[in-house]
């Protein structure tokens, strides 16, 4: 299927999947962050159903689109008109793919056991080689794990706004491998610099936070067409912020190898990926 644009509601995008319908194309349409995404079923019919759909955004109540809608639309199309907490929710799912949403709970059950009195044993099981008496280089787990644990609210809401957003762009892009690579290379090689630079006693996602961050921004200048850029003010937050982490000013204990780390990580993939019809 080959991507004809966005449109705000589900409803607007039926009236041009309809009036397509009586023009022969297949269409299909697919809930994002926000609105929806249209798609021509066949290649053969994406330049004219591209065509149209341009012309239907600059002309949403053209007659004819109203006119398709009673003759070829369906009484059985359910379109939502939940509650906004149902639309919210709808919204926030459909934002993610499955590995996406399975680490956002992996890092919120653990924090969350932190905060209900298992901090210890927690701290224990994940930590970095190191970390606590008894662990060493046998444990592999403990390469990775500790992305996996946050040690304040505003330390996890940042993380997982940010993993949300954008591994779900591109788990909902480009499949499940590109991120789940990033995931793994950037939630380990990460941490065994910031090991090097500070130490044992750290954690967070933030280290494949900048991945995903890095890897974005590469794909989204070379590859716009895959529809995961990166607007330039976010980008300038981020670099901002891994600036602000060398100099204290906030009194916060920053994993500045792992930032870094991580950063280079999706830069490197998304070169590489940019080079492949991935």
């Amino acid at each position: 299927m080959l991507e004809l644009g966005r449109l705000p509601n589900e409803r607007a995008a039926q009236a041009l999947i309809d009036y397509l319908k009586g023009q022969g194309i297949d269409c299909q349409l697919q809930h994002a962050e926000h609105g929806v995404i249209l798609y021509a079923a066949q290649e053969q019919d994406y330049a004219k159903a591209r065509r149209e759909y341009e012309h239907f955004v600059r002309n949403p109540y053209d007659d004819k689109y109203l006119q398709a809608s009673w003759e070829n639309g369906s009484t059985g199309t359910k379109l939502d008109y939940g509650a906004p907490g149902l639309q919210l929710m709808t919204q926030f799912l459909s934002g993610a793919g499955p590995l996406t949403l399975i680490v956002m709970l992996s890092c919120t059950l653990i924090y969350l056991g932190f905060i209900f009195g298992f901090a210890n044993p927690i701290f224990e099981a994940l930590s970095f080689f190191g970390a606590v008496p008894g662990s060493d280089s046998s444990q592999i787990w403990r390469v990775f794990t500790p992305s996996l644990m946050h040690f304040s609210a505003m330390h996890i809401i940042f993380n997982l706004l940010w993993w949300w957003y954008l591994g779900g762009k591109i788990e909902n892009k480009l499949g499940v491998t590109p991120l789940l690579t990033l995931l793994l290379i950037a939630g380990t090689l990460p941490n065994l610099l910031q090991y090097a630079i500070g130490g044992p006693n750290f954690g967070g996602l933030s280290g494949v936070v900048y991945a995903v961050v890095g890897y974005t921004w590469i794909m989204g200048v070379r590859r716009p067409e895959k529809g995961i850029g990166l607007p330039p003010a976010y980008i300038g937050f981020m670099l901002i912020w891994l600036v602000f982490g060398f100099t204290d000013m906030f009194g916060l204990s920053i994993a500045n190898g792992a930032h870094i780390g991580g950063l280079m990580v999706g830069l490197a993939q998304g070169f590489i990926d940019s080079r492949r019809r991935v």
